[in-house]
C-alpha cells in the first residue's frame, strides 16, 4: 500500500462496493416492482401523464441491468479517483454526496408511493450510513471540501444526468439488433 490508511481505502473504494450492493437490490427487484406496483400507482395517480407511465413500464430487466453496468463504470471511476487522491478528489466527493442523496431520494419515493420501491431497503441500511461514515472520515482527515447547498443541487443534477445517460446508452445498445443474441 502507498501510505493510504485502511480507512481511506474503505471510504474511497468502499463507495463502489456500497453502490454495487445497493444496485444489486435494484436489479433484483425492478422487474417485479414495475409489473405489480406501477398499475396500482397509475390508478392512484391519474394526473401523471401516460408518457411517464409508459416510460417506466417500458424498461425491461435487461435494459435496466445494462444501465446499471454503465453507472458502475462512473462509480468505479469516482472511487478509483478518490483512492488515487486519498479522498481529495472533487469528482469522488461529489459522487459520494450524490450517492447519499440518491439514498434519500429512494426513501422519499417509498414514502410518496406508500410502499416498497427498488433500492429502498439498502438506502437506510447501507447507502446513507456509508455516505455519512465516509464524509466523517474525510472530515477527520481534513480533506472534506465544504459542502454548500449549490453543491448538493449540482450533485443531484450530475447523478440524474448520469442516470439518464446510462439508461439512454442501455436502451440504444439493447435495441441494436446485433447486440442481442437471437434477434
Amino acid at each position: 500500500m502507498t501510505g493510504i490508511s485502511l480507512r481511506a481505502v474503505a471510504a474511497t473504494l468502499g463507495l463502489f462496493a456500497a453502490w454495487a450492493v445497493h444496485d444489486l437490490e435494484e436489479v433484483a427487484t425492478v422487474g417485479r416492482w414495475t409489473r405489480t406496483r406501477v398499475p396500482v400507482l397509475r390508478e392512484r395517480h391519474p394526473r401523471v401523464p401516460d408518457r411517464i407511465w409508459h416510460r417506466i413500464e417500458g424498461v425491461d430487466g435487461r435494459e435496466f441491468a445494462t444501465a446499471v453496468g454503465f453507472m458502475g463504470l462512473v462509480v468505479a471511476a469516482a472511487a478509483a479517483d478518490g483512492y488515487r487522491t486519498g479522498g481529495r478528489s472533487a469528482f469522488y466527493q461529489a459522487s459520494l454526496n450524490g450517492f447519499g442523496l440518491h439514498g434519500l431520494v429512494h426513501l422519499a419515493q417509498a414514502a410518496a408511493t406508500r410502499g416498497y420501491t427498488p433500492g429502498v431497503v439498502t438506502s437506510p441500511l447501507l447507502v446513507v450510513p456509508f455516505t455519512l461514515w465516509a464524509r466523517g472520515r474525510l472530515r477527520r482527515t481534513g480533506v472534506l471540501r465544504p459542502t454548500r447547498p449549490a453543491d448538493l443541487v449540482r450533485g443531484l443534477a450530475v447523478a440524474g444526468a448520469a442516470t439518464v445517460a446510462a439508461h439512454a446508452a442501455a436502451r440504444r445498445i439493447r435495441s441494436y439488433p446485433s447486440a442481442v443474441p437471437g434477434r
